[in-house]
């Protein structure tokens, strides 16, 4: 009969001692005493079996599906070195069996006889129960070391994993990324920039990922919105929120602005908004009704596009009646326009001229009012 081997350790520590030699050489001599000629000999290293999805056990898999009916034994040195789920083990069992493999381990009594297969479902069990112990121990040792200010987690960027004086994990400003990460909040802050531009100068700078990768719009998104920049600790899953121990990379009022902008609670005026050659206009021009600032947009109709006067999303709709109208902005600032609620927006191929041609320089007309 041949058989096939399997070693498997958790972490690069146990890869480095002798745990892995140490399961092979036992996997050996028990093929040797219960005459197994080893076929081939698998080795994870540093590879959790909590999920089928390992390196080498899906080659294992694989070597079974293309060696069916050639291989007989899979050993292993213990059931928690093949699965630590018992859903899973049981899965991959019936997976083998279809393989015409059998299962055994050099630690532990299993076998094809009644009892071998109870004590088989009951140490799966046990090799689960193990492994949901030692999870749930050290979330509560993470959960004990954040309501003290430490971060357990990886460094964002901008930031690097380090020991204090006491060998605690902590934080550290990352020399060479930290600058460009400040600089990302406060050219943001200034409300002078979008998001894709403020990107786009750290990038130049030399902004990238500990991978060597260009940091991406998702993440960049994430790091404008992370409150550990301030030195604030907030963990959703666990509802927690405390002060941490290592240096603020930005100020509050800094942070406090950005999350401003990204909520669209505070007025902002990018280059797009400031120079747009269709509308030199928008945010000067305000609404009579409730004082805020105009912006200038097209809106598409069946064939043709319209410019309108729009306010800002920020208003509610609820709060001012121009903020459902569809204010055509050639007839708004026209000087016989009428109710701005009651005009209609003029297709973009019958564009008349603006600005002072336009009459904005009289009085205001049809619910809207130059700014002084």
């Amino acid at each position: 009969m041949r058989a096939i081997i399997y070693c498997r350790v958790s972490s690069e520590d146990q890869v480095k001692n002798l745990s892995l030699s140490t399961q092979e050489d036992a996997c050996r001599e028990y093929c040797k005493r219960n005459n197994l000629v080893v076929d081939t000999v698998f080795v994870e290293k540093g590879e959790s079996a909590k999920t089928v999805d390992r390196t080498e056990f899906q080659k294992l898999l694989t070597y079974c599906r293309e060696k069916k009916g050639r291989v007989d034994v899979l050993v292993v040195y213990a059931l928690s070195r093949f699965a630590r789920d018992k859903y899973d083990h049981f899965a991959i069992r019936a997976l083998l069996h279809r393989f015409q493999i059998t299962l055994r381990s050099v630690m532990e009594p299993i076998d094809e006889s009644p009892t071998g297969k109870l004590m088989e479902g009951v140490l799966a069990s046990f090799a689960q129960f193990d492994n949901d112990q030692r999870s749930e121990r050290t979330k509560t040792g993470m959960q004990a070391a954040i309501n003290i200010g430490r971060w357990t987690f990886q460094a964002p960027i901008g930031y690097l994993n380090v020991r204090d004086a006491n060998g605690n994990p902590t934080l550290a400003l990352d020399p060479g990324r930290a600058p460009l990460i400040r600089l990302a909040f406060e050219k943001y802050a200034t409300g002078l920039y979008t998001k894709q531009k403020v990107l786009d100068m750290v990038t130049t700078e030399g902004l990238i990922t500990r991978k060597g990768h260009l940091l991406a719009n998702q993440e960049f998104d994430r790091i404008l919105a992370n409150p550990l920049y301030t030195g604030w600790i907030r963990v959703g899953t666990w509802k927690t929120f405390k002060q941490g121990n290592f240096p603020p990379l930005i100020d509050q009022e800094t942070f406090d602005r950005v999350q401003g902008i990204l909520k669209g609670r505070r007025p902002t005026l990018t280059p797009h908004e400031r120079n747009h050659p269709d509308f030199p206009l928008r945010v000067f021009i305000k609404c009579a009704t409730c004082g805020q600032p105009m912006t200038g947009s097209w809106s598409r109709g069946r064939s043709k596009k319209y410019p309108l006067l729009p306010l800002p999303r920020t208003v509610p709709r609820d709060q001012c009646p121009q903020r459902k109208a569809g204010v055509g902005i050639y007839e708004a600032l026209g000087a016989n326009a009428g109710s701005a609620r009651e005009c209609r927006a003029v297709p973009q191929n019958r564009r008349r001229p603006m600005g002072a041609e336009a009459g904005l320089h009289h009085q205001p007309v049809g619910g809207l009012s130059a700014a002084d």
